[in-house]
């Protein structure tokens, strides 16, 4: 009898020590709201919360989603992830007040926005359940994830170009590959957004839902996942990885923080003007 109570507490340890982690972790977050849920508590469900800026990515809140994602691969009862905003945001970009008067120089000797990379080596399968608006990098964060389900409602973009600057966590290299070339350099280039249904044709969105039950279905989706081998899913999953273009894209991406342009781009977003480029 002891032996098998032994052997029954040995197997739950690490869920409960998983659990606990969460919990520590829940409580420690300021931009997130974090949970477990599923019929098996078998998905592990991110809500971006920092609704008065329409959940802009700063770096705390990057630096949330990089623990939390982390506990959550720890936690073997956690078989897939879910990622949401609110329905009126998924993430509207980064946080241009916190970049506006940053160099190439800090940009590069620090390796800004490095740790957003965090997000796309999870091994645990991520589902975006993306509702509003995903812009910049709210775009970039979504694409991160292996499946996105959209709102009706639901807005996709890349605008950095209307700052002066270019998409630099991913948008060059997973919008191309997600949608086509054409489609992506318009998107790149104009600064214009896509609507659901556009993002559902072009290759972008999986699946379109009602508002309101946009969540339901991704953690549906997430507890399909997560009743397959947590292994096979994650080898899955790394044999769709990208490295090469990605460095690239960062480089180019800290050049624009040498330009001129890029100074007045983000000064003009954050002043509420016009931009007047200068090509310099």
């Amino acid at each position: 009898m002891y032996g098998a109570v032994a052997l029954r507490a040995s197997v739950r340890a690490p869920c409960v020590a998983a659990a606990r982690a969460c919990a520590r972790h829940r409580a420690a977050f300021q931009y997130l709201a974090v949970q477990k849920t599923g019929a098996r508590q078998s998905v592990g469900l991110i809500q971006l919360n920092r609704p008065q800026a329409l959940n802009a990515l700063c770096e705390g809140l990057m630096e949330e989603l990089g623990r939390a994602l982390q506990t959550l691969q720890n936690d073997p009862q956690v078989g897939a992830i879910v990622i949401t905003g609110s329905e009126k945001a998924f993430a509207a970009g980064a946080d241009i007040k916190e970049m506006q008067n940053k160099t190439f120089q800090e940009c590069y000797s620090s390796s800004f926005l490095v740790g957003w990379d965090k997000v796309s080596v999870i091994r645990k399968p991520i589902i975006a359940a993306v509702n509003g608006y995903a812009l910049g990098g709210g775009c970039e964060l979504a694409m991160m994830c292996d499946i996105i389900y959209a709102g009706e409602k639901a807005q996709f973009g890349q605008p950095e170009i209307l700052l002066g600057t270019i998409p630099g966590a991913g948008g060059t290299q997973r919008l191309t590959r997600a949608v086509g070339k054409s489609l992506a350099m318009e998107m790149v280039l104009t600064g214009d957004r896509i609507s659901a249904q556009e993002a559902k044709e072009a290759g972008l969105v999986s699946k379109i839902f009602p508002v309101e039950k946009l969540v339901d279905a991704a953690v549906a989706c997430a507890e399909k996942i997560a009743s397959n081998s947590k292994l096979v899913a994650a080898m899955a999953k790394e044999s769709t990885t990208l490295a090469e273009g990605m460095r690239t894209e960062k480089r180019l991406f800290y050049a624009t923080f040498a330009t001129a342009d890029r100074k007045e781009g983000m000064s003009a977003f954050v002043e509420k003007r016009k931009a007047n480029f200068t090509d310099s």
